[in-house]
């Protein structure tokens, strides 16, 4: 039997998707769907984080950027893709000029979207609101990062049986893996090497931009050094304000710079550290958190990504005021209280059992199928 193909359109190729492209392969080519992954190139703050890689077999597809009212609107030429796929997954970004006409048509391909359900991490009018909310309902199928995403699809008019939440999630089995595989001697040549302090260390991993607010995080740093003698901040990740942290290390503010780093090298600097420092948009270093067994500390922000959603203040995280000087007493508050540290990692932990790229990819393979099997009514 001829299978069935499905093409899966992301913005472009990072890292941390290719254990969840390669574990969605498998759950579709046991259903008999051919997985085509199409990507266009990072634009704005993704292309500062210089974290895009290669995926053998993808499809580079055309891309046309025009820069409008500080937004990147984005046209990506699908090609043949359109024409050979029997479904296609696409973003669920009024950015990507693409899905308009894809969703006003009346025949094949079916058309899926995957995205946050409302807007996380930007301010938008009532205007804009509608129009996300119209292009949700017009799709085939829609796959939520989280239950709230969910929610949003359904009530924009979607039926609940053509929504799928996902779970959105990073391989937290292998960063679980490679977190248990180190070991002490690891630990203390770490520690030798930056002058890090057991109990007194931080760690922030991700993008390093506007959205993480790293201005905060790092007066945050040094208001926790004035309290805390020996406190270190690990900072790890790349992108535009990568030279703010460049230059509090070289001014003396407790920061160490790793740059970018690996799985293992993740890995590592948690199992130094003892908290993560998430003072803007948090995403999937909540799933980093549970994976490491280092419970976030975040504040209460309006851009959080989706997997904001994941954290439980005072269960499996804490979110503290949002002033440097009062995030910064919480996180002493935190380090000084062994006792309610070890009760929020073990909650992360068992959290990390919840959130995996083997379960996201299962239920996101089962929505491709309903895609593809089920109906078009979506676009009436």
């Amino acid at each position: 039997m001829t299978a069935a193909r499905v093409g899966l359109v992301v913005p472009y190729l990072t890292a941390y998707r290719l254990p969840f492209f390669a574990r969605l392969r498998g759950e579709l080519d046991a259903r008999n769907i051919e997985l085509v992954v199409a990507h266009g190139l990072p634009t704005g703050l993704s292309a500062a984080r210089r974290d895009t890689v290669e995926l053998p077999g993808s499809v580079a597809l055309r891309q046309r950027v025009w820069k409008v009212a500080g937004r990147d609107l984005i046209w990506l030429g699908l090609g043949e893709l359109a024409r050979t796929c029997d479904a296609l997954v696409l973003p669920q970004s009024m950015h990507h000029l693409r899905t308009f006409p894809l969703l006003t048509a009346t025949g094949p391909p079916r058309i899926g979207l995957w995205g946050h359900g409302r807007t996380h991490v930007s301010a938008h009018g009532p205007a804009a609101r509608w129009v996300k909310a119209a292009l949700t309902r017009r799709a085939d199928w829609f796959f939520a990062y989280t239950e709230a995403g969910g929610a949003y699809a359904v009530q924009a008019g979607l039926p609940r049986p053509r929504v799928t939440v996902v779970h959105n999630s990073l391989d937290t089995t292998a960063l679980a893996a490679a977190r248990d595989a180190v070991t002490d001697a690891d630990v203390a040549a770490l520690r030798d090497r930056h002058g890090l302090t057991q109990g007194r260390t931080a760690l922030y991993v991700g993008g390093l931009d506007k959205l993480k607010r790293v201005p905060f995080l790092i007066e945050a740093a040094e208001h926790v050094a004035r309290q805390l003698p020996g406190f270190r901040l690990i900072v790890a990740g790349d992108g535009a304000h990568r030279p703010l942290v460049q230059a509090a290390q070289a001014s003396g503010c407790p920061v160490v710079y790793l740059g970018t780093v690996g799985e293992r090298e993740k890995a590592l600097i948690g199992a130094a550290s003892d908290v993560l420092l998430v003072p803007g948009a948090v995403g999937l270093c909540a799933v980093d958190s549970f994976a490491l067994g280092t419970p976030v500390i975040t504040c209460p922000w309006p851009y959080h990504g989706p997997e904001f959603e994941y954290l439980e203040s005072g269960r499996n995280a804490l979110v503290a005021p949002d002033d440097t000087e009062a995030y910064a007493e919480a996180v002493v508050g935190l380090l000084t209280e062994p006792g309610e540290l070890s009760r929020l990692r073990r909650a992360c932990q068992a959290d990390a059992k919840r959130y995996t790229v083997e379960g996201m990819a299962a239920r996101f393979a089962c929505g491709v199928e309903g895609l593809i099997h089920g109906t078009t009514q979506g676009r009436t």
